[in-house]
């Protein structure tokens, strides 16, 4: 029994000083990897950069406006009678003057023709007059009957030549037919609708302003039109004219502008947005829009700054947040009216990853291309 013990008592005597050493090694090993984490540092975040432009913007007023012809009516017929013929197709395209009904006019046109021939024999007997009248044969009394019952005779027939004008219908101006709203061999009463007929190039648009915008509306100012019929389009047009009075209901005024249509794009009742462009510019400085981090308390860039000097002289780059307030929106770009001066350098893209006082390294090789949209935005 003692030996046992003298034996356990040398094994503890070497084994002891051998988990020792283990663990001042393992211990200087974990030092050594503290040390060397404090000492590392993160790679600088990649990011795109831009300098705060300044430009002029003529400031522009959005509304909502209704497309109208320049002329338009729902043809009607003036007369009564059954459809003869029809001489237009639907959505043709007619010109002023165009024959495009006409009625059943055969009584009409034998009442013409009785009416003509007494018309005729009222002109010889009024010739005869005049003969004998010059070889007084009989008193200017008769002759003055007898050149009544001309002119009456002459009325009688323009009478009936007008009862078959107003059965006959013509495009009073040149422009479109819709669908026709008869058909051959119809009756058609006094006043019956046939055909709608607008005229397509060039058209109004009719637009309403608050009464705010007064003292800048004024006629020729330019305007741009578009409509979610072309999203990809915008139609050009210039302020026509406008209401003198302002709508007591509304406190609006409402203008009028006009724009050419060759295409037949714009259609009348058409619902468009409209934007006009003031005579006036303001002086604002721009940022792409993707640069803005939007956030509770308000928005925010982050600013490019020089960052601490390193061991070889060089300086880093570091990002810090700034708060800004915006103003106009348009493209890609938005208006800063406070926080930033010209020239200097914001993120443009990636900020939702940045932090304040992260390290950078600025790398526009894949920058996009931000563009201002030629279709103005609100004011």
């Amino acid at each position: 029994m003692p030996g046992r013990l003298l034996w356990a008592g040398v094994g503890l005597l070497v084994v002891l000083p051998m988990v020792a050493l283990l663990v001042i090694i393992k211990l200087s090993q974990f030092d050594t990897m503290a040390t060397a984490g404090e000492q590392m540092q993160m790679p600088p975040e990649p990011v795109n950069v831009m300098k705060v432009r300044e430009a002029r913007w003529q400031p522009k007023v959005a509304a909502v406006g209704s497309v109208v012809a320049v002329q338009g009516a729902l043809l009607r017929i003036e007369a009564e009678g059954i459809v003869n013929s029809i001489g237009f197709e639907a959505g043709a395209r007619v010109e002023a003057g165009d024959v495009l009904l006409r009625l059943d006019a055969e009584l009409e046109q034998a009442q013409l023709r009785e009416a003509e021939s007494g018309a005729a024999l009222a002109r010889l007997s009024f010739r005869r007059a005049q003969q004998l009248r010059r070889s007084q044969s009989i008193s200017q009394s008769e002759l003055d009957q007898v050149s009544a019952n001309l002119k009456q005779s002459q009325a009688r027939v323009d009478f009936f030549r007008a009862l078959i004008n107003r059965k006959t219908l013509r495009a009073p101006f040149a422009g479109q037919v819709g669908i026709r709203q008869i058909s051959q061999g119809q009756f058609l009463d006094k006043g019956s609708a046939v055909v709608s007929l607008q005229s397509l190039d060039p058209v109004y648009v009719d637009f309403s302003l608050p009464q705010q915008r007064l003292a800048d509306l004024q006629q020729g100012l330019a305007v741009t039109i578009t409509s979610d019929s072309y999203p990809e389009q915008a139609f050009a047009g210039k302020v026509s004219g406008f209401n003198p009075e302002i709508d007591t209901v509304t406190r609006s005024v409402r203008a009028q502008a006009t724009l050419a249509n060759p295409d037949g794009r714009l259609r009348p009742g058409m619902f468009v947005a409209v934007h006009m462009q003031l005579a006036r510019s303001n002086t604002v400085l721009l940022i792409p829009q993707t640069a803005v981090v939007h956030g509770p308390y308000g928005d925010a860039v982050f600013v490019l700054e020089e960052g601490e000097q390193a061991a070889d002289g060089a300086s880093s780059l570091v990002v810090q947040s700034r708060p800004v307030r915006l103003g106009v929106r348009r493209g890609d770009f938005v208006a800063v009216t406070q926080g930033l001066a010209v020239d200097e350098r914001v993120v443009s893209t990636g900020v939702f990853k940045l932090r304040p006082g992260m390290v950078v390294v600025v790398d526009n090789s894949l920058a996009p291309d931000f563009k201002l949209d030629p279709r103005p935005g609100n004011s």
